[in-house]
């Protein structure tokens, strides 16, 4: 008898006995549908074809157990399934665990600079270099915690002149501190740090 006129139950003897012309016609009738289901789930082909090439080595393997399947559709698509379930979780703990790492490493670079003794000498140097007006605006905002319109009551000044002063002050210290932080950096130290 031909595979291809073979029952499912027929097909499903014949892998449990190994014969390879049934697997290789099993194969290639579910191969096509089941790379079009993992690819709805991993949205890339390529790393869909190998997972369901990675299901069809364990159907393979475990052929012995195969008498056991009811429905080889069904339990095709179910091993597929399961198998880009594990490698979406895989794949995404691994990318959480990169980023992770990867912001601990800027943490922890970023807090060896802010303890840095160099560093803090020439942020206060800096600030002291300051034009009078633009370093007092800077440490009324960064210091003091006041906001611009308190800062402009306090000074005399407009809302806008502060924020012109504040803005020069930042422009100047971040010319003068890239040697120490890289301008991703820069924006969190004088945004949440002061």
């Amino acid at each position: 008898m031909r595979v291809e006129n073979m029952t499912e139950e027929a097909m499903l003897v014949g892998l449990v006995a190994g014969q390879e012309k049934v697997f290789d016609y099993i194969f290639r009738k579910y191969y096509k549908n089941l790379c079009i289901r993992a690819n709805a789930y991993v949205q890339d082909l390529d790393k869909a074809q190998s997972l369901v090439q990675d299901c069809f080595v364990k159907l393979w393997t475990k052929r012995e157990e195969a008498g056991s399947i009811t429905n080889l559709s069904s339990y095709l698509s179910f091993m597929v399934r399961n198998r880009c379930i594990d490698y979406i979780r895989k794949t995404e703990s691994l990318r959480i665990l990169h980023d992770n790492v990867k912001y601990e490493a800027v943490e922890i670079e970023f807090e060896d600079i802010l303890t840095s003794t160099s560093f803090e000498d020439n942020l206060r140097r800096l600030i002291a270099q300051l034009p009078k007006r633009s370093r007092l605006a800077f440490e009324y905002s960064r210091f003091e915690n006041l906001t611009y319109k308190e800062i402009a009551e306090k000074m005399d000044i407009s809302n806008k002149a502060v924020e012109a002063l504040i803005a020069r002050a930042l422009r100047m210290l971040r010319k003068d501190l890239k040697p120490y932080l890289s301008t991703l950096v820069l924006p969190l130290l004088f945004l949440s740090l002061y």
